[in-house]
């Protein structure tokens, strides 16, 4: 059985919408109080499980109110970004993986690092971002994050409508957040913390160096929330959290032969596969192909097919010119384990430790810390 949401779960598509709810002095799901000003802090990988059982680690945020809220599915960066920018699901932003495939092109796109000339950002994306909504409000609107994002193709997409600072260190950002907030001019912030998930992917969460760099964002938190002006609202939150799989429960899947016949594609990533069939597959295509898996993976694994993947809600509303992107058929890992394909030439991924992407509390389930003018 496939995992169904709580009908009126909060989720991470109200955080943004919210905000600007706030700052217009209008009621909102989430709560907010009217405020001057926003500032929205986004630490990749920092799932609410994580927080808790580091919490000695973490003492400022840890002992702040905060409320668990549900990340969208898959739950990968590109995918869940999207939808806080946007405030609306996978199937409507079309984010709805890390590779998926471009059918015009034939071809997998990384949505993250994939962008060229064949996938324009607002043809690709055609959402409006909160942003652009904001400054129909005359709220404007700006976006920290390192240099190295600021003109690719996945900031274009998800962050349309905000002015790009590039700040490269974590003090840097939050300094560029504060001057931003010194003018006293009404604003939306973004502000991206990379680090943690690059600490998870490399060593696991349940390392020292990513207690390190929790450490680090925990005291930089700290420290610009001591020097917030008055009616300043700050949340904390994540787009997904994380598992750490050893290398033993790698998974060769396509060492079965019967798991990868009539596939054309294998996308997604590790705990959450995107299978694409060739050309003309027919619905008892994907059904024989999700019945496959399902007798092989049934036991550690959630198995779907588009259908019934769709039919469930785990993308959300699907735009027509999305349903392609989608798998034929979905593999979502349920234990610590992860899927290789170990045809290709590169296995450089496979020395990564901390995964994310499926639909466990632990990769799906992130806090939503309230700092500031927001804090009760």
């Amino acid at each position: 059985m496939l995992p169904t949401e709580k009908p009126g779960a909060r989720s991470l598509a109200d955080v943004l919408p919210n905000s600007v709810s706030a700052l217009a002095g209008e009621s909102n799901a989430l709560d907010l109080p009217a405020v001057h000003s926003v500032v929205v802090i986004v630490v990749d990988g920092l799932g609410r499980s994580q927080l808790s059982a580091r919490a000695g680690h973490a003492r400022f945020l840890a002992a702040r109110p905060r409320d668990p809220i549900t990340s969208v599915f898959p739950t990968t960066t590109a995918a869940a970004l999207a939808t806080l920018t946007t405030g609306v699901s996978p199937g409507q932003h079309g984010l709805v993986g890390y590779r998926t495939l471009d059918a015009a092109n034939d071809r997998l796109v990384n949505q993250l690092t994939g962008w060229d000339d064949k996938m324009v950002p607002d043809v690709w994306q055609p959402e409006p971002t909160v942003f652009e909504r904001a400054a129909a409000g005359s709220i404007r609107s700006f976006a920290v994050g390192p240099a190295k994002f600021r003109s690719s193709g996945f900031t274009k997409a998800v962050l349309r409508g905000a002015d790009y600072r590039s700040a490269n260190s974590l003090s840097d950002r939050f300094a560029a957040a504060s001057k931003i907030l010194s003018t006293g001019e009404p604003s939306l912030t973004y502000l991206y913390i990379p680090e943690l998930d690059k600490a998870s992917h490399q060593y696991g969460w349940e390392s020292d160096q990513w207690l390190g760099a929790l450490e680090a964002v925990d005291a930089e938190v700290q420290s610009f929330a001591r020097t917030l002006p008055p009616r300043v609202g700050v949340l904390v939150t994540a787009d997904h959290g994380s598992v750490d799989v050893p290398q033993h429960s790698q998974v060769l899947f396509d060492q079965a032969p019967e798991l990868v016949t009539g596939v054309r594609h294998v996308g997604g990533e590790p705990r959450c596969l995107h299978l694409y069939l060739e050309p003309g597959a027919t619905d008892a295509d994907r059904l024989a192909l999700a019945t496959v898996w399902e007798q092989s993976e049934g036991e550690r694994s959630w198995v779907a097919s588009r259908q019934d993947a769709v039919a469930n809600g785990l993308f959300g509303t699907v735009r027509p010119e999305v349903l392609s992107r989608i798998g034929d058929v979905i593999v979502a890992a349920r234990k610590r384990i992860v899927y290789y394909d170990s045809r290709p030439t590169d296995q450089t991924a496979r020395s990564m430790i901390g995964q994310h992407g499926s639909l466990t509390a632990d990769e799906r389930i992130v806090p939503l810390v309230r700092l500031g003018a927001f804090e009760r």
